[in-house]
């Protein structure tokens, strides 16, 4: 105990002992100790604190950057094509019956009717589905969040513009303001919660605050929890609005901006500067002597400048730019970028050099990044979204129920996006046809794997097969039509002593020096 605590002892014991405890906390960890080269930083706020304080920067630096950083804007780019892709994510119902197979006359019933909404799902009428989603992965991962309020049924002065009464409305996080705090209503930053921290309601702005005319003085409106879609990028347990995904990259992607600006700039000045004329000395010119000041002068290939007065000399600029270190820096501060935005370096820089073996560790590891992000994405956004529709689809009568469809696996269906893609197609197609041979997959993995729908890809390979057969065409795809209907004998069957070259009785194909 130093001279301070003993002090202090007396009047208040509890002080005392709190700080004799940090004492020994900071003795114990070396690390907790503030040096001079370790600062021990330390952030004790909550996260909703800390988010009200940075929230509103973050988001807003992040737009920036997307509307004047090249980089960004390819990271951004990136992530929509893997976490949602062109056709946005797929969804396959698989509604069971009573017997509890799949019902595929009820699930073409649900895919045929979201396809039709799928054109025209929100409330302006001016995206498809993808479109959709990709324009709120995008808005999600760069300001952390977004909404989408529900508009099922009749709604005064709007009309539905799809078959099933159901749209999205989306909305930006600024519709949800940071500043919108009432703790005796459980209000904390727009969010209405109780006391389970439930979501009960979400107070939104009218009307984008920072749209001309509407200002910054707006008052908000009570929406309940069920019609609302809130996605946000969480990083800390109880944290109540998303934070971008940026956030921890924001200050090195604005060095690297800058440093690059001023690169440009210096090289665009080098290049510019041809050369000087040196006068010699001061003491060799006067006023009578010293003649008229030369501006530019324009240059060409072959030129001779012979206009040199007494004691002057031409003197050449040596050009070192562009500096040969900046690609190898930028390129280090990509991978810290590439980091923290959960993407792939060759992808951000747009460098594919190296081996076959390391594009394939990257594109794997980067993978996982991107699968995280989708089912993110699908939890938040696609699962709420197709289970409201089918709902409603129900309840308006679109969709007719079948007596025999297990109620209980209605809103079962299957989530796809955009699949890893294939550096050598050819082994990884051999591994496919391998496991499945095995047991160890089914042809609907390999499918889905590849993005395809199982059932669709049946039914096409089915009408292709029919029809090649029609048209007397055989190919090697056709396994059946080859090994039995050529030489197959009486009924179709397979002869038992013609068997086709590299085939065994069963139609099969054999391995290599099979006897």
């Amino acid at each position: 105990m130093n001279v301070i605590d003993r002090l202090l002892a007396p009047l208040a014991p509890g002080f005392v002992a709190e700080r004799m405890r940090a004492r020994a906390v900071i003795q114990a960890y070396e690390a907790a100790r503030p040096t001079r080269t370790h600062k021990a930083k330390g952030d004790p706020r909550s996260a909703d604190v800390a988010l009200q304080q940075a929230g509103k920067s973050l988001r807003d630096q992040c737009r920036w950057l997307d509307n004047n950083h090249d980089v960004v804007t390819g990271i951004f780019d990136r992530l929509e094509e893997r976490v949602v892709g062109g056709a946005g994510i797929a969804v396959e119902p698989l509604v069971l019956d009573l017997a509890g197979d799949v019902h595929l006359a009820f699930c073409a019933q649900l895919k045929a009717a979201w396809a039709e909404w799928s054109l025209r799902p929100e409330t302006a009428g001016e995206l498809t589905r993808p479109q959709m989603e990709q324009l709120m992965v995008r808005t999600w991962l760069r300001d952390g969040e977004g909404l989408a309020q529900k508009i099922m049924g009749p709604v005064a002065n709007y009309t539905h513009l799809t078959q099933v009464p159901f749209a999205l409305e989306l909305l930006e996080p600024d519709y949800l303001p940071m500043e919108a705090n009432d703790q005796s209503k459980g209000i904390t930053q727009g969010i209405e919660r109780d006391a389970w921290r439930r979501v009960k309601a979400f107070h939104l702005l009218k009307s984008h605050p920072g749209d001309l005319m509407n200002g910054f003085y707006q008052q908000t409106k009570r929406v309940e929890a069920d019609r609302i879609i809130h996605i946000a990028y969480r990083k800390r347990i109880g944290q109540n609005r998303g934070v971008p995904l940026l956030h921890s990259a924001l200050i090195r992607l604005a060095d690297i901006k800058d440093y690059e600006e001023s690169e440009r700039v210096a090289a665009r000045i080098s290049a510019a500067m041809a050369f000087y004329i040196k006068k010699g000395e001061p003491q060799d010119y006067n006023a009578e002597n010293a003649g008229e000041r030369r501006g530019t002068f324009p240059i060409a290939p072959g030129m001779v400048f012979d206009d040199l007065a007494p004691g002057e000399d031409i003197g050449m600029f040596e050009s070192n730019r562009p500096n040969p270190f900046l690609e190898s820096f930028r390129n280090g501060m990509l991978r810290c970028v590439a980091a923290a935005g959960r993407s792939a370096y060759s992808t951000i820089a747009r460098s594919y050099d190296g081996t076959y073996s390391a594009q394939r560790q990257e594109l794997v590891e980067a993978q996982l990044g991107y699968d995280l992000l989708q089912h993110q994405f699908i939890d938040y956004w696609c699962r709420p979204t197709y289970r409201t529709f089918v709902q409603i689809a129900i309840a308006a009568g679109v969709i007719r129920v079948p007596p025999d469809v297990d109620q209980q696996t209605i809103l079962s269906a299957v989530y796809q996006g955009p699949v890893m893609p294939w550096i050598n197609p050819v082994h990884e197609a051999n591994a496919w046809e391998a496991l499945v041979e095995g047991g160890f997959a089914d042809e609907a993995e390999v499918a889905r794997a590849r993005g395809r729908n199982p059932q669709e890809l049946k039914k096409s390979r089915a009408s292709e097969i029919k029809h090649n057969r029609e048209e007397g065409l055989v190919f090697s795809s056709d396994a059946y039509h080859q090994f039995y209907g050529k030489n197959g004998g009486a009924n179709g069957q397979p002869s038992q002593t013609e068997k086709p070259d590299g085939a065994d009785g069963n139609g099969r194909r054999r391995s290599a020096g099979a006897e």
